[in-house]
């Protein structure tokens, strides 16, 4: 099993695309984590200026029920 620590965000993508399968698969995990924080900050701020939970599921391209059940805790 493959344990070291990703890359530097910088270098995620290349590693992701390697050859290596070990830090490849490391570096698709910390970018699935990077994207999920992503998303979470920027639905928080397109609620605190009054976006819908539909204009926010549009732009994110899923159901108004998703994100609402993923980030109304938020």
């Amino acid at each position: 099993m493959y344990d070291a620590d990703p890359p530097a965000p910088a270098a995620l993508s290349e590693t992701a695309a390697g050859r290596d399968p070990g830090p490849g698969l490391a570096a698709v995990r910390a970018l699935r984590a990077l994207a999920d924080r992503l998303e979470a900050v920027q639905v928080h701020n397109a609620r605190e200026q009054g976006w819908s939970w539909q204009a926010i599921a549009d732009v994110l391209q899923v159901s108004r029920q998703a994100v609402h059940q993923k980030h109304s805790r938020d």
